[in-house]
């Protein structure tokens, strides 16, 4: 009887050691997978390809998100924390590879690869920070999420510092610290065993019934997704080339492009854990709203100012993501990494398409129209986040 007791608690607690390791990997695999937005200028260059092409580069690498739904079912089977420890190692090799390849079929084929790891690593991590947050989700979220944002603060800075002293064709040197950090990686998540938590999930309800009965849920999250896909586009990959095109130095742009993930890093790790304690419908409505509008008024900022405009801005701009995990997480299913497959799949195919459309319109009428439209199609999300169910505000003791 006491050791169910335990058994329970165990369960409830905040897992924080598990918690922070997983955290961990997502901070190693998406180091790798955030080189190509701040190299983008020199691919363009190098190849003489059109923006609309660039842009398509991002899509390709997201393509293999149309397979997370069956790498959910896989993950609801097997043993999900051999996904996590491998799929940063398989990303390490193909992004270092980016700055050699000779044409974009190559460049191409990197990408997807990348992507497809990607995919493996994304769709199961979630539902193992579920099981080790105990009844503190959105905290277990935020953490995670952050692993992930402090990368892509990381990311841009490392890969400016090796092409500046290698050159675009060196950067495959950046492959034996992926590596080694591969390898720390397997040691600390190989004792994470969460196969007795997945038994007792036993599955009952097929699939098809699942995705029937979360339909609207889906719907009302890929709205909002949507509708913020340009702007999250528009000041993240395509940031480089916005600023470049406006006279500033590849350092400046890398610099501005860091502070607006490390600034999402905050962002990320206060909207999970608030939205714990206000409702994630609230926090929801908050960061669609004030994102859109911090936009514009970085569209009208100029040279040392765009800094601290861009930290406001970064602090929102990636902020829905722990707390639309935590939506996703929260559903009543017993096939959660199938669940977050499907929702994975609709935030990159929604954040694809605008991608390219952001790429398309740059072309055709400029970045400056295009980043100001941008920001006015994001205030379409907040009617969604209206309609987001209202859950019961959760209060949780301090640690």
């Amino acid at each position: 009887m006491e050791e169910n007791k335990n058994q329970i608690q165990h369960k409830k607690n905040f897992r924080s050691g598990d918690v922070v390791s997983i955290s961990l990997a997502h901070l190693a695999h998406d180091i790798y997978s955030s080189f190509l937005a701040p190299i983008l200028p020199l691919i363009v260059e190098k190849l003489g390809i059109s923006l609309s092409l660039a842009g398509m580069l991002s899509v390709i690498q997201r393509i293999p998100s149309l397979f997370n739904p069956f790498i959910g079912i896989l993950a609801d089977n097997f043993k999900v924390r051999y996904f996590v420890i491998f799929a940063p190692a398989i990303t390490t090799i193909s992004m270092s590879l980016i700055g050699l390849a000779p044409s974009y079929l190559i460049l191409a084929i990197l990408l997807f690869i990348a992507g497809l790891s990607s995919t493996m690593f994304h769709v199961p991590s979630p539902v193992m920070i579920r099981h080790i947050s105990g009844n503190k989700l959105g905290k277990g979220m935020s953490f995670f999420m952050v692993g992930g944002e402090l990368a892509r603060t990381l990311g841009p800075l490392i890969i400016v510092a090796a092409v500046t002293h290698w050159g675009l064709d060196g950067t495959y040197k950046l492959i034996p610290f992926g590596l080694i950090a591969s390898a720390i990686l397997f040691f600390k998540l190989r004792n994470i065993d969460l196969r007795e938590d997945f038994q007792k999930e036993k599955v009952h309800v097929s699939y098809t019934s699942t995705f029937k009965k979360f339909l609207p849920t889906f719907l009302i999250l890929g709205m909002i997704i949507f509708f913020r896909g340009a702007m999250k586009s528009a000041l993240t990959l395509y940031l480089s080339v916005y600023l470049t095109d406006k006279g500033n130095s590849l350092w400046f742009a890398g610099i501005a492009l860091s502070v607006i993930q490390f600034a999402g890093v905050i962002g990320t790790f206060t909207a999970g854990t608030f939205s714990d304690r206000i409702g994630r419908r609230t926090a929801m409505v908050i960061i669609t709203a004030a994102s859109p509008v911090l936009m514009w008024i970085f569209l009208h900022s100029e040279g040392i100012l765009t800094f601290p405009i861009l930290v406001l801005t970064g602090f929102f701009l990636v902020a829905p993501g722990p707390v639309m995990l935590a939506i996703v997480q929260e559903l009543d299913t017993e096939h959660r990494a199938f669940v977050n497959g499907i929702y994975m799949t609709i935030s990159f195919g929604l954040s694809s398409l605008m991608l390219l459309l952001v790429g398309f319109l740059s072309d055709k009428f400029g970045m400056d129209i295009t980043y100001l439209i941008s920001s006015f199609v994001a205030l379409l999300a907040i009617p969604f986040a209206l309609m987001l169910p209202k859950k019961r505000k959760k209060i949780f003791k301090p640690d």
